[in-house]
C-alpha cells in the first residue's frame, strides 16, 4: 500500500474494505478523495491496523465481482437491480414509518422528529428524481460505451458535450444525499433509541440505518468506479 492512497482507491479495492472503513466511520464515499493516512489520523485511528484489518477480512471473503474490471453494463446493471431497486422498495416504507413517528411522537421531541422527517423527505424526493435521470439518459450510454470497449469499437457520440457534464451533476447530487445523511445521523445521536422508542421507532431507526449503509456502497460504485471507468473510456 503506497501512504497516498485515497478512501475512494482503498474501498474500490473490495466490499471487505468498504465494511471496515465503514465500521471505523471513515467516509469513503463523499469524502473519498482524503488520504487514508490523513482520514484515520483525524479520526485517531491507526492506518496500519485498519489495513491488516482489511487484509484479514479479504483473505476471509469469497472473492466477490471485481468491479474495477467488469464490463461496464454488468456493472450498471447491478447498481440498478440492487441499489436502485432496493431504494425503490425502500423509501416508500421508510417514509410511511417516518410520518407515523412524527405524528406520535413529535411533541416529545421537537428539535429532533420535525427535522429528520423534513431531511428524510428532501432526500427521498431527491433520490428519486436521481435514479429516473441516471436510468433513463446517463446509464444507457455508460452501457454503450462498456459494450464499444468490449467490442473495440468508437465510442458513440453523446448529446450532452461529454459523459462528464451529466457525471458532474450526478456527482453533486450523491455529495447532497451524503450530507443528509450525515444530518439524520447527527440528529439521532448515531441512531441511539430515544426512551420514548416503541417499536416503529426501532424499525424506522434501523431502517435509515440500512438506508446508510446501502447509499454509501451504491455512491462509492458510482463515483469512485463507474464514472471515472466511464470517463476514462472517452477520453481513448
Amino acid at each position: 500500500m503506497t501512504t497516498t492512497i485515497t478512501l475512494a482507491d482503498l474501498a474500490a479495492t473490495s466490499l471487505s474494505a468498504v465494511r471496515i472503513l465503514e465500521q471505523h466511520g471513515l467516509d469513503y464515499c463523499c469524502g473519498g478523495k482524503q488520504p487514508f493516512e490523513e482520514a484515520c489520523h483525524t479520526k485517531g485511528l491507526k492506518p496500519e491496523s485498519i489495513m491488516r484489518e482489511i487484509d484479514e477480512s479479504n483473505v476471509a471473503t469469497v472473492a466477490s465481482r471485481d468491479w474495477l474490471t467488469a464490463p461496464l453494463d454488468e456493472l450498471v446493471k447491478h447498481i440498478v437491480t440492487t441499489h436502485h431497486e432496493y431504494l425503490k422498495l425502500d423509501l416508500p416504507v421508510l417514509g410511511h414509518r417516518m410520518e407515523k413517528v412524527a405524528s406520535v411522537h413529535g411533541a416529545r421531541d421537537p428539535k429532533v422528529l420535525p427535522r429528520m422527517a423534513e431531511v428524510f423527505a428532501a432526500l427521498r424526493a431527491e433520490m428519486e428524481v436521481h435514479m429516473r435521470k441516471e436510468e433513463t439518459i446517463l446509464f444507457p450510454f455508460i452501457e454503450q460505451y462498456g459494450r464499444a470497449e468490449v467490442q473495440g469499437s468508437p465510442m458513440p457520440p453523446v448529446p450532452f458535450g461529454s459523459i462528464a457534464n451529466p457525471i458532474a451533476m450526478m456527482e453533486r447530487e450523491h455529495g447532497s444525499a451524503g450530507a443528509a445523511l450525515g444530518e439524520i445521523r447527527g440528529l439521532t445521536n448515531d441512531f441511539e433509541l430515544p426512551d420514548y422508542a416503541c417499536s416503529t421507532v426501532r424499525a424506522l431507526y434501523e431502517g435509515l440505518q440500512v438506508l446508510e449503509s446501502d447509499l454509501h456502497v451504491h455512491i462509492h460504485l458510482e463515483n469512485n468506479i463507474l464514472f471515472p471507468r466511464a470517463i476514462a473510456l472517452e477520453k481513448h
